[in-house]
């Protein structure tokens, strides 16, 4: 028999491998479906290239690429019967098998057991060889057989094990002296005993003082004062204030100089009158929120309508999705692009197309994971209510184990986030840039093909207006999303709010729990009043003026969108930089008419601002001789004065004065926030020179001399990574002595022209009324490769809209809390709340971040 196995596998052992250092082995989940060990068919394993396919998709991967063998895994699991319960270990078949396979998360080891087994399959007539068959198969195959096995699944969680060390306990935990000072900490309301501090405090396990940290890599900081007391007493730990749960706290020494354990913390915090056990957190897999959640806990209540009986909802377009943690942020707008009809056909009904013309490695390949979990939402495979036999036998034991399981966009995730240095990591983040990320994707992987994002893009007309001169400048740019402010200030409950301002700061003052929290309750018209005011423009130049002036910018819809994407401004920083979230509620209507919103373009007796650039600052080695012969420029000293006792260098104060036209300090000082980053930041100031039309260009030759100069190469590679040609890239940087910022405006402002065009014409280009001048926005290119130049495609129509769908947040930062989302569908409004579907019953509509709507049609 082992003779005939082996001569069976000769003319397959070169397809065979090893699995080596860095090879992945997808040994948990299909790579076009999520078929698992688990599932009816077990998953098969290609022995070449250890991609997983699960029964309906490993004839393809055959046909395809001609590979016959693969090894069969399958997990057999079962209820225990009843009293086996008792401790014991379930016994495994072949134990080593699935050694490093992640155990379905909804199966309780002390409820089942299961089994698992292996067998090579030969394709096409599908020979079964099961395992282990050591002696029978030869030793090559043997070996592999065994490296799979055991090789670790490819999304298994490392990452904590690389880089997270042991923390120890502390040596003075045990013999710590705590002084009986009487002091005792209240629950809220902490502040620095040597500054105004109220964020990163720190309580001395000893003296009970209340001090803050020092600065930190995660953006948390103070002033210190709690290290300097630590030097001054010898007082060594400290626990962080804000950190402590029923589970524990962040401790550090300061003698020891990092975080250690205390096993005695509970102890330690009651000789302050701390009871651990009383600390509430509200956490998504170990992310806090603030010591005060109060405010947070009915705002997670409403939006998830705890204490209702939900109905639980099965079948297609009822999926839910697991949460791999902290990946709620994806789940939801996942649920969301794909409730929309674009997507659903672009990815889910091309799904043969798309999976036959897959690449060898599926899992790298944008369009196949997008139909992966396209079809895992819409298909139903994935949310079949229980069988009746089963709802029998759980009444009859009086148990309810039933619960949805969900798909698990793991793939999906690692794909979309590889190389995002936030979306990688497994910290919570913000779903709107992940939306816009999301879309972003889509647009570069849409080339040649239907673009379902196309729903989402409008164009933005800005209006610009001098104040001076009262001259104004109409340009374009392609959005995805509006963004709308909530003015507090607006606020139905305004005399409410203040009221409770009041308390909340007395409180705070006298050390005592903080009042009830009050909401605010802010109209929506409100919010758009404040979207289309003017608001002013940072750092104007005046090409009518030609120096720095004061500027207003609105806002209009040039085109609408189909769909239309709203997010709410809730988030401001705080004093560490960590965004937070404002209290409020707005009454965001379902239906939404914005046609008063319509850009009108250059109205009658407006007059345009001419279309030239900004001076040109040449650096001084370019300067000639013949510089010192002009006259020096008029600057206001005593402005300068003013900004370099501030402690700016002198030079980039004169500059700063200059490039804002002698306007005074203040805006001196906006000039020097905005450029102090740059390289030429103290360099001295030197005289421009204008880039006028005509003769004038050629009239200067060391202007001449500078813009022929070849642009640093890798500022051309930015600009061309971002889609724009080489050339006009070049031409870009020319015309503005490199500046990269400026030389995106220029695109932005100067239409793509033949390359016979000379330099001189550059300012006597029409402005382009289709132009971008957001550098978040994508290229031309990237927007429709096949468009016409008549500007990015979009789906104009109506400015009327009804609402769909909308992700809620639950929580006091971006970077902590949980997302879910309502998706109103068959007339109904549907709650997902991770692997959880069911009917909404009041659909919190007031409380979310980021709203959709869908172009109402003209009948």
């Amino acid at each position: 028999m082992a003779a005939d196995l082996g001569e069976l596998l000769v003319p397959y052992m070169p397809t065979i491998r090893v699995p080596r250092t860095g090879d992945r082995v997808f040994k948990s989940e299909c790579a076009f479906s999520f078929d698992s060990p688990e599932s009816e068919g077990g998953l098969y394993v290609c022995m070449n290239t250890f991609l997983g396919f699960g029964r309906e998709h490993v004839e393809r991967h055959y046909r395809k690429t001609g590979q016959s063998v693969y090894m069969h895994l399958k997990r057999h699991v079962k209820e225990k019967p009843t009293g086996a319960a008792g401790g014991a270990i379930p016994r495994r078949r072949n134990g080593k098998v699935f050694l490093d396979l992640e155990l379905n998360r909804d199966f309780n080891g002390e409820d089942y057991e299961y089994e698992d087994e292996a067998k090579l399959v030969i394709f096409p007539d599908h020979f079964e060889i099961p395992l282990p068959n050591i002696e029978e198969l030869p030793a090559l195959v043997t070996i592999a057989c065994d490296a799979v096995l055991n090789a670790p699944s490819a999304y298994k969680k490392q990452e904590p094990e690389s880089w997270e060390e042991e923390i120890q306990v502390s040596k003075h935990a045990r013999s710590l002296r705590q002084l009986d000072n009487g002091v005792r900490i209240p629950p809220s309301g902490w502040k620095c005993q040597k500054c105004e501090m109220r964020e990163n405090l720190w309580l001395n396990l000893t003296d009970g003082a209340v001090l803050c940290g020092k600065w930190f890599f995660d953006g948390s900081g103070g002033n210190g004062h709690a290290l300097e007391h630590y030097r001054e007493t010898s007082y060594p730990l400290a626990v962080k204030l804000d950190n402590i749960t029923p589970d524990g706290a962040d401790v550090y020494s300061f003698e020891e100089e990092e975080a250690v354990l205390d096993p005695h913390i509970s102890e330690h915090l009651a000789h302050f009158g701390i009871d651990m056990l009383q600390m509430q957190k509200r956490t998504e897999n170990g992310h806090h929120t603030d010591n005060n959640t109060r405010p947070r806990v009915s705002e997670w209540e409403v939006i998830q309508e705890s204490g209702m009986k939900l109905k639980v909802v099965y079948g297609s377009g009822y999926t839910g999705i697991k949460n791999l943690g902290n990946s709620c942020y994806l789940s939801t707008v996942m649920q969301v692009l794909f409730s929309i009809p674009d997507f659903q056909r672009m990815y889910v009904g091309n799904l043969q197309r798309i999976f036959d013309y897959s690449p060898l490695d599926p899992t790298q390949d944008f369009a196949t994971q997008m139909a992966k979990l396209g079809h895992g939402l819409l298909s139903g495979q994935y949310s079949k209510p229980p069988m009746k036999s089963e709802l029998i036998e759980q009444v009859m034991k009086e148990e309810h184990k039933h619960q949805q399981k969900g798909i698990s966009p793991r793939m999906l995730k690692a794909l979309v986030s590889r190389g995002h240095p936030e979306f990688s990591s497994n910290r919570q983040q913000d779903a709107h840039e992940l939306l816009l990320h999301m879309i972003n994707l889509v647009e570069r992987n849409s080339a040649g093909s239907d673009n379902p994002s196309d729903v989402f893009r409008f164009m933005v007309e800005e209006r610009v207006q001098c104040c001076q001169t009262r001259r104004v400048r109409y340009t374009q740019r392609v959005d995805y999303c509006i963004q709308v402010p909530a003015p507090i200030e607006a606020a139905t409950n305004r005399e409410e709010l203040l009221a409770y301002e009041a308390k909340r700061k007395e409180a705070e003052d006298n050390m005592r729990a903080p009042p009830e929290p009050v909401r605010a309750r802010i109209p929506f018209t409100a919010c758009l009043q404040a979207f289309t005011e003017p608001e002013n423009v940072p750092d104007f130049w005046s090409s009518a003026l030609q120096a720095k002036s004061a500027g207003v910018k609105t806002s209009r819809f040039a085109s609408f969108p189909e769909y239309l994407i709203v997010q709410i401004k809730k988030f401001t920083f705080g004093v560490d930089w960590v965004p937070k979230k404002l209290d409020m509620a707005i009454d965001v209507p379902d239906f939404l008419d914005l046609s008063r919103m319509r850009a009108t373009g250059l109205q009658a007796g407006e007059e345009e601002l001419p279309d030239l650039m900004p001076p040109i600052v040449l650096p001084e080695d370019t300067r000639d001789n013949s510089m010192s012969s002009l006259d020096s420029p008029e600057i206001d000293e005593g402005a300068v004065m003013q900004l370099a006792e501030m402690g700016f260098p002198l030079e980039a104060c004169r500059k700063a004065v200059y490039y804002t036209g002698n306007m005074g300090p203040e805006m001196a000082f906006n000039w020097i926030i905005a450029h102090m980053e740059e390289p030429d930041f103290a360099e001295p100031l030197t005289l421009p020179s204008m880039i006028d039309p005509g003769p004038s260009t050629s009239d200067s030759p060391m202007v001449a001399t500078q813009l022929s100069n070849s642009p640093p190469e890798e500022s051309i590679s930015i600009l061309t990574s971002m889609g724009f040609p080489r050339a006009h890239s070049i031409r870009a940087l020319k015309a503005t002595n490199n500046n990269l910022e400026r030389a995106l405006d220029w695109i932005f402002t100067h239409p793509e022209e033949e390359e016979s065009d000379a330099l001189s014409d550059m300012a006597d280009t029409e402005p382009n009324d289709n132009a971008f001048s957001n550098t978040t926005s994508h290229s031309d290119s990237t927007l429709s490769p096949d468009r016409d130049t008549s500007g990015p495609r979009v789906k104009d129509g109506p400015g009327r809209y009804e609402l769909f769908a909308f992700i809620s947040h639950m929580g006091a930062s971006t970077m902590s809390g949980h997302y879910v989302c309502h998706i109103k569908k068959e007339g109904r409004w549907v709650i997902y709340n991770d692997h959880k579907v069911c009917l909404s019953e009041r659909p919190p509509k007031d409380l979310g971040y980021i709203y959709f709507y869908h172009r109402l049609s003209c009948s």
